[in-house]
């Protein structure tokens, strides 16, 4: 991927998710659940910024007032989509936590529920 430090743990902590796996559409490093992506970690190559794309239904607002975020465009400019750069000294619990609203908003409810603190059932 990139010398991002927080890279390695994004990607790692996306794909420990219940049935979650990488794919490499568009030559970028993606986290998907079913056929669905939920975090894009953009293109693989060191000419590119670390970044990535989440869905927040819920922390939209809230993530696009960060200086780091952007509207991701590309037909990702509804659904709450949330372009991010964070810096190296972004706080890793949050960033995880977008990762993880962003599963919960594209999972199948039945894999949600397999995650701690759900509210669905099992």
């Amino acid at each position: 991927m990139t010398n991002h430090p927080l890279a390695g743990p994004l990607l790692a902590f996306a794909l420990g998710l219940p049935e979650a796996w990488e794919d490499h559409p568009w030559g970028e490093n993606v986290a998907k659940v079913g056929k669905k992506v939920f975090v894009f970690f953009g293109l693989t190559d060191a000419e590119h910024p670390f970044g990535m794309t989440v869905k927040l239904p819920d922390s939209y607002e809230v993530a696009m007032s960060l200086p780091w975020a952007k509207n991701p465009g590309y037909r990702m400019d509804r659904g709450h989509w949330v372009w991010l750069q964070p810096p190296e000294d972004a706080p890793l619990d949050m960033l995880i936590e977008l990762i993880e609203e962003s599963y919960r908003a594209v999972a199948p409810k039945s894999l949600v529920a397999r995650l701690p603190d759900s509210t669905g059932t099992s």
